[in-house]
This record gives C-alpha cells, structure tokens and sequence, in this order.
C-alpha cells in the first residue's frame, strides 16, 4: 500500500515537470536578458562627436569640425571656423566652410588635397555646433543660450530651459526673431497650448531666436 502511495507521487511530480518545461514558454535568449550584443564592427574607433547632424545642417562660424583623413595622421585636425566663416588647412589653406553642408565641405577637401595626397579619403563632423543657438530669458529656471538642435520647437526649448518659475505669465510668452533688419514677435501661449487649443503656437524655432517668459 505504501510503495503504491510512493508511487503515485511519484507520478505525479513527474507530470508537473513534464508541464513546467514545455508549457513556461521559450526561454529568454541571452542577448534579451544582456541587452543588444556588440558586434565587432562596433567597436572599430571612430571620430568622436557630441551630436549628429543632419545632412542640410549648414556650417558657421566658431563651430567644430574634426576633419579626418585616412592614413594621413598629420591632417587629421579638429578646426574652429572663423568669425568669416573660413577654415585653415594644412596645405590647401583658407577654405570658405560657412553655409556648406557637411557634404560638400568634404568634396571640397577631397578634391584640394588630390594635388598633394593620392586618392585622398575625407570624413568631416561637426563636433561642436555653436553658429547655431537660441536664447531663453525671462521667468525660467535655467535660462541662457542654448544649441539649436534640428527640429526644435518652443516646447521643447522651454523644456530645456528648466520649465517656468512660479510667477512666470505662460499665457504671453514672446518668441523673437530677427529677419534683416525687422524685428518679428510671435506670441505663445503656452496654457491654450497644453489645453489642445492653437498648437499651431508650437512652431520650429530658427537660428538666433530668443523666448522672452514675462
């Protein structure tokens, strides 16, 4: 009677395994439980930079460019473009490097060098963009100048100037702009805004725009 009773334990743990491995689903593969793996082409050193930039991104002044040129150490440099816009380079010289995309500087580059560098390989970053910015001032918790990042809007220029202090009059928020010689205000408020009403308020901001918070 007892070897029976044993027996039949015995059994059933054994079903309940049998259903615990089959029926508990796929288990969870290594690089779910890791994260991404890294694959050896990841790991190859590349330039460093702080931000990457899109392809219409025009260059200006006292931004920085690493230019890199393979197998040619001596000529690979990080450059600040000048107040005029130009560059200096090891023997090609002063090059105009404002209002060029990142593109076009390279072909630029790559087609100088080909009198001193056989079939030269040119890659250019913009590391540092400072020729783009905006300025927040007003009733914000931390308002100062900040990169103009692609695409960014008021909200989130607001967002990165620390959101509003505790008086600040969000419903007659000013974005100033400056083209040619005319000064244009643009009103925001910023409470129809959250409430669903004028999103249109929310416009792309442009380079050198300031968001006044009375």
């Amino acid at each position: 009677m007892i070897n029976r009773s044993i027996f039949v334990i015995l059994l059933l743990l054994s079903t309940s395994f049998i259903s615990f491995s089959f029926g508990a689903g796929p288990l969870i593969a290594e690089s779910d439980w890791m994260g991404t793996a890294t694959t050896k082409s990841d790991s190859i050193a590349r330039p460093s930079t702080a931000k990457s930039e899109s392809p219409s991104y025009l260059i200006g002044p006292n931004d920085v460019l690493n230019i890199y040129v393979w197998k040619e150490p001596e000529l690979t440099q990080d450059l600040t473009v000048m107040a005029d816009g130009k560059i200096t380079f090891p023997l090609i010289g002063e090059i105009m490097a404002q209002g060029q995309t990142v593109t076009a500087l390279t072909k630029t580059i790559t087609e100088k060098l080909k009198n001193y560098v056989t079939a030269p390989q040119v890659t250019v970053i913009v590391r540092e963009t400072h020729s783009r910015r905006i300025y927040t001032v007003g009733k914000l918790n931390e308002p100062g100048p900040y990169t103009l990042e692609p695409g960014m809007t008021v909200i989130q220029a607001l967002s990165t100037a620390g959101g509003f202090t505790e008086w600040a009059d969000t419903k007659n928020i000013l974005i100033i702009r400056r083209q040619g010689k005319k000064e244009r205000q643009i009103h925001f408020d910023y409470e129809k805004f959250i409430s669903g009403k004028k999103t249109e308020q929310n416009i792309l901001l442009e380079p050198n725009d300031t968001i006044v918070v009375p």
